[in-house]
This record gives C-alpha cells, structure tokens and sequence, in this order.
C-alpha cells in the first residue's frame, strides 16, 4: 500500500486540517522533509507535526490554496519524496537517539504545547497585520486625510483578529453547538462588531 493511502484525514475546517500519519513520517529526518516540502507550498503558513501522537496539522489560506489543490499537492510530494528515497529512515547515533528521546518528552509537557501554540497565534496574526497593512497601502488618502483615525482602525481590526482567533476552537467547538449556553459570549461578539462598524462610519 501506498504511503499517501496511510494519511488518514481526521479533522477539517476552512484553511484547517489534521492527518493522522504512518509511524514511518515520525522518523527526524523524514519529519523535516515531510514538513520542509509541505511549508513550501502557496498558501501554507503553519505546519505542525506530531511525531509522538503521529498527527500532521496544516493551516492555509483557502483564497491561495483550497483544500483539493492542497491534498493533491501533498501527495504529489510524498511520492517524490518516495522516489528519492527521502521516506526512508536515516541511522541514527545513539546520542542523537537520546536528545531525539528527550526532545519528544519535552514537547509532551503541557506547558510546551502551550507555548507553541500561542507562539503559532502570533505568528498568524502576524500574518494578517500583514495582509491588513498591504490592503491600507492601496488607499493612502485616508491617512493622508486622518492620520490618527487611520492608525486607530488599523489597530482594531489587528485585535479583532487576535481575539478570533484566540477564542476560533471554542467559537467553533463550543459556541456553535450551544448557542445558548453561550449567549453571553455571542453578545460579547456581536457588540464588539458593531462598535468596530461603527467606527468605520463617516460622521
């Protein structure tokens, strides 16, 4: 059987996805090439493997990469990697195999797993000040006409994409399954819409 038949999709949202993998994509070196290849795709601004718990996470932007282009670009690089050998594990030293052994159970720490994904929220938001900024550069009149309203909008569209995103897995998890139950938070939501679209309005 084919490697590309063992990644096994088990989670999926827009610009999201989770593949359980085979323990053959675990191994150090084909982990690096794996998620080497992966980041080099257009659109792919996050990847995380998990080579302790065999899972593969990717993040993408669906207006660059939709998610067929990407699975099909996925595969498309297993079996090149397949063909040049780059699937096979690499003997290891004994050292190496210690650090490597050490460095899988500091990553099982919570604290760890923490830190990484906080680290992953600033760097994504990053991204979008990003886009932001590049999307303000093609109306330079409005700054040049209220420098500081412009500099303020800029500023609240870059924490409202923080907070989102801080709050997506329990916006999607949680929030949607039970509206009620978190009426509150959905107040909290759509106040803090309304102020930002208020902002935006001309006086």
């Amino acid at each position: 059987m084919s490697i590309q038949k063992e990644f096994v999709l088990r989670y999926r949202v827009d610009g999201h996805i989770r593949f359980q993998i085979p323990a053959q994509i675990c191994n150090v070196d084909v982990a690096k090439a794996v998620t080497g290849g992966i980041s080099g795709i257009d659109g792919v601004y996050r990847v995380n493997l998990y080579r302790s718990q065999q899972k593969l996470s990717i993040r993408f932007d669906e207006s660059v990469c939709d998610f067929k282009s990407l699975a099909h670009q996925l595969f498309d690089l297993l079996v090149e990697l397949e063909k040049k050998g780059g699937l096979k594990p690499k003997p290891v030293s004994k050292s190496a195999l210690w650090k490597e052994k050490a460095k899988s159970r500091l990553d099982d720490f919570k604290a760890t797993r923490w830190a990484k994904e906080k680290f992953g929220d600033v760097k994504e938001t990053v991204q979008a000040a990003k886009v932001i900024t590049r999307l303000g550069m093609k109306k330079p009149t409005a700054f040049m006409k209220d420098p500081e309203k412009a500099i303020i909008d800029f500023l609240n569209d870059i924490l409202v994409i923080f907070l989102i995103r801080l709050h997506w897995n329990d916006i999607t998890q949680n929030w949607l399954v039970k509206p009620l139950k978190y009426r509150y938070e959905w107040m909290a939501l759509f106040y803090m819409f309304f102020l930002l679209v208020r902002s935006r309005k001309k006086k």
